[in-house]
């Protein structure tokens, strides 16, 4: 009695909540059998956050409202298989003195907790977390032991290869070859392996001799399996039948999409097929839907550039661009802004080609140009609904930066991406599509260029002695590196021997401000607007590129490969 007078009171001084909603919750959960923390949560008498804080104080449990740093123990993924951590939202965060501390979601689940003890052979102990931080920690800690994928590769061996070659005699029916049981086991093997490897891109390439698969992690590619090249036709043909393709036509590009099931993980898979001398080629770009979305602080941005960008994304209107080329992180850093300001009270609606990421609370269109929706048609559309902010994949032509100008005039915030090599380049671009001067310098709040660089392998990270000449190269001089030492990655099995481990960005955060509008205005080329800009405080990719290497978290190379020579 005492412990339901506790959560009663603490439902409605920590969550919020009125006594007789209190009472209504608990009136509802009494008569639906359901626990009480779901009734809160389906019947939108409290949001997740609210409900953990109060929970966490009436059964005084710690409450993490972030689980970023937070290290899976090894013992926790060999004994828990993945199913059951992700079906109970529960996941190992460490063990102290032979107990293993749990995150849950679900605190009145206690038959899960029994079995997690008798599966550890340990005690648990909780602490309560989102559910998105957990499912974000699962994926993390069994991305090497995925247990689905590996009961699916075990019986598929390199040698097998050459068994299917065999088996697949020429006369056959192409899609009678495609749809045999070797061929989908080999397709769905070389796609389950690029998942457990965080690739984020399949490359089926022939060659004249051979068939080779490439995936992309990190932002580089890696040679891997040699299929026979006797049966190249087979699988490309099975992909395009996953993708709904026309297996037919083998001369002109397709595009098609699929998803596919890894355990409880849906993964959108985007498949383009194009013809080459030596047969098609395919390229297969990897979604995850469950992945979780980052938050602004997860980005790479220190605490000026946080504070600057969380200025940028809470304007009440302008456009905000984000630059870079393909693959350096610019809906992510576009959806982390979304995440950040979504609310009930405001109306977000985005154009986007494709849509990666879903986000809940939030209108999403696809492009679909056979069907004669484009950028700039939808976002003439997009304007008559009402919106607060538009964010716009990205900015194609003039017609499209016309009407996002106009949109930010009549008092709507609009993010889009635009392809340039740095901040000051982007209004360049913005006066070579033929939007005015004045109009670029009246809507315009703030460019953001970015760039992706690989972290050093914290598994097999050592000290490297590095010269005046090497620090030079980035823009660094001696004073700022005394001891003449940074950090590498020796080269392990965590990271395939290439010394780096996942990604971090690097930004150029160009605030428009009156000094800038005039030279918008003036029509004063990017060159000296940076040259400007620096003399008042920017910090240039490279710049932002060589505090991340004095920092300890990449290395020299990998910042001279993502940036160019600032020329101020």
């Amino acid at each position: 009695m005492l412990l339901l007078e506790r959560f009663r009171k603490a439902l409605s001084e920590d969550g919020g909540l009125a006594d007789n909603k209190v009472d209504e919750a608990f009136a509802v959960s009494a008569e639906s059998r359901e626990p009480i923390d779901r009734v809160l949560l389906t019947r939108g008498f409290m949001n997740e956050k609210q409900m953990l804080r109060a929970f966490s104080k009436a059964l005084a449990v710690p409450l993490m409202d972030r689980l970023t740093d937070a290290e899976v123990p090894p013992a926790f993924v060999e004994a828990v298989p993945v199913q059951f951590a992700r079906s109970h939202n529960l996941v190992g965060i460490g063990e102290v003195n032979g107990t293993v501390q749990v995150a849950t979601c679900n605190p009145f689940d206690f038959h899960p907790l029994d079995e997690l003890a008798l599966m550890t052979g340990k005690s648990v102990t909780i602490v309560m977390a989102p559910k998105s931080e957990i499912t974000a920690l699962i994926n993390k800690a069994y991305q090497k032991k995925m247990d689905v994928v590996d009961e699916m590769l075990e019986d598929l061996e390199e040698g097998e290869m050459a068994g299917i070659a065999r088996e697949l005699e020429e006369g056959h029916d192409l899609l009678d070859m495609a749809n045999k049981a070797p061929i989908i086991k080999l397709v769905n093997m070389v796609m389950f392996q690029a998942l457990k490897m965080r690739a984020s891109d399949i490359h089926i390439q022939p060659y004249e001799e051979k068939l080779q698969v490439r995936y992309r992690i990190d932002g580089i590619l890696y040679d891997m399996m040699t299929p026979p090249k006797k049966i190249q036709e087979a699988i490309i043909s099975r992909i395009k039948i996953m993708g709904k393709m026309d297996i037919a036509e083998r001369r002109l590009p397709q595009d098609g999409r699929a998803t596919i099931k890894v355990g409880d993980n849906d993964v959108d898979v985007r498949i383009s097929s194009v013809p080459t001398s030596n047969g098609e080629r395919i390229v297969m770009r990897l979604l995850d839907k469950s992945a979780r979305l980052l938050d602004l602080h997860d980005l790479g941005l220190d605490d000026m550039q946080f504070g600057t960008m969380s200025k940028l994304v809470k304007c009440s209107h302008g456009v905000l661009l984000v630059t870079g080329p393909t693959g350096s992180g610019k809906s992510t850093t576009l959806y982390s802004a979304l995440k950040t300001i979504n609310s009930t009270a405001k109306n977000v609606i985005t154009i986007e080609d494709p849509v990666e990421y879903h986000i809940q609370g939030i209108s999403q269109i696809e492009v679909s140009t056979k069907k004669g929706l484009t950028f700039a048609t939808g976002l003439r559309s997009i304007v008559r609904q009402d919106p607060n902010i538009i964010m716009v994949g990205e900015i194609r032509d003039g017609e499209t930066a016309d009407i996002a100008i106009q949109s930010s005039l009549t008092g709507h915030l609009v993010f889009s991406t635009l392809h340039t090599n740095d901040a000051p380049g982007a209004i360049t671009r913005l006066l070579d599509l033929g939007v005015e001067p004045f109009l670029v310098a009246s809507s315009l709040i703030g460019v953001i260029a970015q760039r992706l660089v690989r972290l050093i392998c914290p598994g097999c990270r050592e000290p490297l002695a590095v010269t005046a000449e090497d620090l030079r190269s980035i823009g660094l001089t001696p004073d700022q590196c005394p001891t003449m030492s940074l950090w590498k990655g020796r080269g392990c099995d965590r990271c395939l021997g290439t010394g780096y481990h996942d990604r971090t960005g690097i930004y150029e955060i160009l605030p428009v401000s009156d000094l800038l509008r005039d030279q918008i205005v003036s029509k004063v080329s990017s060159t000296v607007i940076k040259q400007e800009a620096v003399k008042v405080g920017l910090r240039t990719l490279r710049m932002d590129g060589a505090l991340k290497v004095l920092q300890g978290r990449t290395t020299i190379e990998e910042v001279i490969r993502v940036t160019q020579m600032d020329v101020i």
